[in-house]
């Protein structure tokens, strides 16, 4: 399939994201580190860190899906990746000055994940007006092959900077990453469209529903919600539970961790890549619900690790096996949730689907963190495992010939996903 041009503007909003996730994932397990490594907390204190996090931040943005839409998207994102990069930047100068808490990690968690629902929900409504609505497949694949791009180098490169200077460094590395995605998408020039309502407009409460209201009418987008946040919270609950398990239980060094989860990331660069010629051949709901049924397969295989190479080599396999089917399954999602989505109510179903999906994380996380506390790491993944063999039957099941998209344009980009 020929490269398509999507154009300087595109260039600069895809550079941009190259900068903030490359940051992103060498900061990967950061503040799992830092939690146990510096403030030596438990498995209970670890989740919940990322549990109270990610609820308070998708609290605070409840009512931003209608804010967004009130306005331009560009500054939004701008003013959102300078906010997460002021708060970053507090970790390392507060663990230098030997005055870091918990209370300071769980705040800057609160930030981040507000300000990142409020990024994605200006993201998708502004590459709609940046590439044609038959270029948005090959811009999401674009971005889903850099997310793991930046997955595959970032965790290993990131371990071994842990390994030798500790896990603040990788904090900095985070935050340099949303100043050069401000820096990057203010150098886009092409004229944004006016907001889809003005700013001095007042919202009804109503307005903060009107996303799930339409995700749940729409009989494609209502199964994918559900898939999707149920996928995303089993999966994203153990990641802490993962960092205890490995580098405390099992005593794995952090070069091992980045090593194990940054490899198997060139999978996802594979799925991202085929995305588009699967799609072509076979069908985007076929190859959706084939790759969507085989990435909740795999998981359950973590249940089984050990200590020393035959345990970083099994990582390696399980998560080698899930992220090519994500690869694959993530730009098709992507696109088509955009291509169902109105340009006028991009910004509240987005918004609506982040918030119920990291609200959905948090609690799960929370959840599993209580439960680790009772039994242990090892078993609780093993139980979020086994219950993503069944979210397959979430998936939509009709072929979707007589229900075509409601209003035209793709979906956000893997910056905007899941």
């Amino acid at each position: 399939m020929a490269r398509q041009e999507l154009g300087r503007s595109f260039g600069w909003l895809w550079a941009a994201f190259a900068a903030s996730t490359a940051g992103t994932w060498l900061g990967f397990g950061a503040f799992p580190l830092i939690a146990i490594q510096v403030l030596h907390v438990g498995p209970a204190e670890v989740s919940a860190l990322a549990a109270a996090g990610l609820a308070a931040g998708a609290l605070l943005a409840l009512p931003l899906g209608p804010w967004v839409e009130a306005r331009r998207k560009k500054p939004v994102m701008v003013v959102t990746d300078l906010v997460r990069f002021g708060a970053l930047l507090t970790i390392p100068l507060a663990h230098f000055a030997g005055a870091l808490t918990y209370t300071q990690l769980l705040t800057v968690s609160v930030i981040g994940a507000a300000a990142n629902i409020a990024f994605t929900s200006a993201a998708g409504a502004y590459l709609k007006q940046l590439v044609r609505p038959d270029q948005l497949l090959h811009a999401n694949g674009r971005f889903e092959t850099t997310t793991w791009t930046a997955t595959a180098v970032g965790p290993t490169l990131g371990g071994a900077a842990i390994s030798l200077l500790g896990p603040a460094v990788t904090v900095i590395a985070n935050a340099v990453g949303f100043l050069l995605s401000a820096l990057g998408i203010g150098a886009i020039r092409q004229k944004e469209a006016a907001a889809e309502r003005a700013p001095s407009e007042k919202f009804r409460a109503a307005d903060l529903v009107q996303g799930w209201r339409f995700i749940h009418e729409d009989r494609r987008l209502r199964p994918l919600f559900w898939n999707t946040v149920a996928v995303n919270a089993l999966i994203m609950a153990t990641e802490p539970l993962m960092a205890v398990l490995l580098l405390d239980d099992l005593g794995w060094a952090a070069w091992q961790y980045g090593l194990a989860f940054g490899l198997p990331c060139v999978g996802g660069f594979v799925g991202a890549q085929a995305a588009p010629r699967l799609e072509a051949r076979y069908g985007r709901l076929r190859v959706m619900r084939t790759s969507g049924v085989l990435r909740a397969l795999w998981p359950v295989g973590l249940f089984f690790v050990m200590p020393g190479t035959g345990g970083v080599l099994l990582v390696i396999a399980v998560e080698l096996a899930l992220i090519t089917c994500m690869g694959v399954f993530n730009p098709l999602f992507a696109t088509e949730r955009l291509q169902r989505v109105p340009a006028e109510r991009v910004g509240r179903v987005l918004t609506a689907w982040q918030v119920t999906g990291v609200g959905a994380i948090a609690a799960l996380t929370a959840l599993w963190g209580v439960l680790a506390a009772l039994t242990d790491a090892r078993v609780a993944i093993g139980i979020a495992g086994v219950l993503l063999l069944a979210t397959p039957w979430l998936l939509p099941r009709e072929d979707g010939r007589r229900d075509r998209s409601r209003t035209g344009g793709p979906e956000a980009p893997a910056m905007a996903a899941a």
